[in-house]
């Protein structure tokens, strides 16, 4: 699906234990939430049409480039939503309606000292990763397509593979359907520049007010492996997202699956 138009933003910290794990609560022990596991914040990956390193295209589908320079990489298993956007008079963002959904890898460096979420999620071309099959979303509420799936995602290292983060329920998430919707409406139009977070309605503005965001809605927690692994060169990444009700055995092979799988170079 061409991408280069739309906005893409990150939901940092909606699925329990993900934070903890990957070492950055700190991050955020200044951003106070309306609710103990409410998302922390949203974040940009990618602006249509800005200058900067949000402004250049980071999504691969094949290939996953690691930083030119040392760094601890970790994989980061996703799904993200499209939506189309609904804007006011004022270009505030009015309505958001999902319309497909596929797995992702929001790849992402450990460093200290990031002023933004978003200096630790681009840094070039191929810095993240979309899965190869769209799945359209028949309502994005209780009783939709989405209620059946589980997203897992697994490592493949000298042969062998390991599975990186948890095999979890698409309804583990801490906020879902109409929940997020809300949320990211809300946010879209009043998150500040604050700590680790950006104003998102002037990334918006500055991005020309696109019709459509992708939205990676949180990452899932790892494996005892994913926890302690980063990435190397030569390493296969896999994040599946399939339906429970029909695909038994091998996931990877499963019928009624989306599926990203990344060459690490």
């Amino acid at each position: 699906m061409y991408l280069e138009n739309t906005l893409c933003f990150g939901v940092a910290g909606n699925f329990a234990h993900h934070l903890e794990q990957a070492g950055e609560l700190k991050d955020f022990e200044n951003v106070v939430t309306e609710e103990a596991h409410a998302p922390k914040g949203l974040f940009p990956f990618y602006l249509p049409h800005t200058e900067g390193f949000l402004g250049l295209y980071c999504i691969g589908t094949d290939t996953l480039a690691l930083p030119s320079y040392e760094a601890n990489v970790q994989v980061e298993p996703e799904i993200a939503v499209l939506f189309d956007i609904q804007y006011g008079k004022g270009f505030e963002v009015l309505a958001l309606e999902a319309s497909a959904f596929t797995t992702f890898n929001d790849c992402t460096i450990r460093k200290e000292g990031a002023k933004k979420i978003s200096e630790k999620k681009s840094w070039g071309t191929n810095s993240k990763g979309i899965g190869d099959k769209w799945i359209t979303i028949d309502s994005f509420e209780q009783g939709g397509v989405m209620d059946n799936y589980r997203i897992a995602s697994f490592l493949k290292r000298e042969g062998k593979l390991y599975p990186y983060g948890v095999d979890a329920p698409l309804l583990g998430y801490s906020y879902f359907y109409t929940k997020l919707v809300g949320w990211l409406i809300e946010k879209m139009n009043t998150q500040k520049d604050f700590g680790p977070l950006e104003d998102m309605a002037m990334h918006i503005k500055a991005s020309k007010y696109p019709k459509q965001v992708l939205v990676s809605i949180g990452a899932t927690a790892y494996s005892s492996f994913g926890e302690t692994h980063y990435l190397q060169k030569e390493d296969e990444v896999y994040v599946i997202a399939y339906d429970q009700r029909c695909d038994k055995g091998d996931l990877r092979a499963s019928k009624t699956k989306a599926i990203l799988s990344q060459k690490v170079v």
